[in-house]
């Protein structure tokens, strides 16, 4: 494989922007979640609204519906994928300081190599090999798994982060098997159909969910109602970024810098939420973010 090609000022400053819109939509999930909007109500909101997005770009920009037999059997398993790595990532985020639910979440790529493994036979790469305990070392302290930055000790410390946790991860693993679905079976599929088919059925998804439980839980408070806003807006904005202004600057493999989406939502829930992880979990953090990143853009 080629290298990735050398990024423009503008390609390089959209990348950090969609990082960035992505980050800000988790924190404002949290506002909304804290003010008494539940899950599934914010992943219906924000997927359906994005899916009307995404469907009239499709429209307007006349893509072609027409979809093979592979297509037509990967869709649906990519999209609900997808739709149970939403609802488990935003699960993890009310549960967990924010950021720390995106760095367990950014173990997707050791997930992809092992679904790449179980399902097509593909050895994982020596870079992903060596990065792995990196990755790994870097989370365990990140999540004060010991729990000695918070002195509560391992038993406490998992009593308060393990049901987050436990979501990260499986969104993390949800997202891998997309990630593999997707390179595999959708071969010659526009992005943006594919995108509009994922949002609509994590919509429908959502919907059942919420039918499940009874009902919808909205915000209580006016901040609540901005936050579910913002995270609406935020989401589908970077997601018509991504497929509309993204292929014009040829950022294909560079978009691993959007990885640093952890670190954004580390300074905006210290700032608007003062939410606060200690020196080491900061040093957890840099190993994990900088060995996703390693992975994305090192020469292939």
């Amino acid at each position: 494989m080629t290298a990735a090609r050398a990024l423009s000022l503008t390609a390089f400053a959209t990348l950090l922007l969609i990082a960035f819109m992505m980050g800000a939509n988790h924190v404002a999930a949290r506002v909304a979640f804290s003010s008494g909007v539940d899950v599934a109500t914010a992943v219906a909101c924000r997927s359906l609204v994005t899916a009307l997005v995404v469907g009239l770009l499709v429209i307007f920009q006349r893509v072609s519906l027409q979809l093979t037999s592979q297509h037509k059997r990967a869709l649906p398993l990519i999209g609900l994928c997808i739709a149970l790595q939403s609802q488990c990532l935003y699960s993890s985020v009310a549960r967990l300081p924010v950021a720390l639910a995106l760095l367990a979440f950014n173990t997707y790529p050791l997930w992809a190599a092992l679904w790449d493994g179980l399902l097509y036979r593909r050895k994982p790469e020596r870079a992903l090999v060596l990065a792995m305990p990196v990755i790994l070392l870097g989370l365990a302290l990140a999540l004060d798994v010991l729990g000695a930055a918070s002195g509560l000790g391992s038993a406490a410390q998992w009593d308060r982060i393990g049901a987050g946790v436990a979501f990260a991860l499986a969104a993390g693993a949800f997202f891998g098997l997309a990630l593999v679905w997707t390179q595999h079976e959708t071969q010659g599929l526009d992005g943006r159909l594919r995108t509009l088919s994922s949002m609509l059925l994590t919509g429908v998804v959502a919907l059942g969910f919420i039918g499940a439980q009874g009902e919808s839980h909205w915000p209580n408070s006016v901040a609540g109602w901005w936050g579910l806003a913002a995270l609406t807006f935020l989401y589908g904005t970077a997601f018509t970024i991504l497929f509309t202004v993204l292929p014009r600057l040829e950022v294909v493999g560079n978009s691993a810098i959007m990885n640093v989406e952890p670190i954004f939502a580390l300074v905006l829930a210290w700032w608007l939420l003062e939410q606060t992880i200690a020196p080491i979990q900061l040093v957890g953090a840099a190993l994990v973010v900088g060995a996703v990143l390693w992975l994305g853009l090192r020469k292939r």
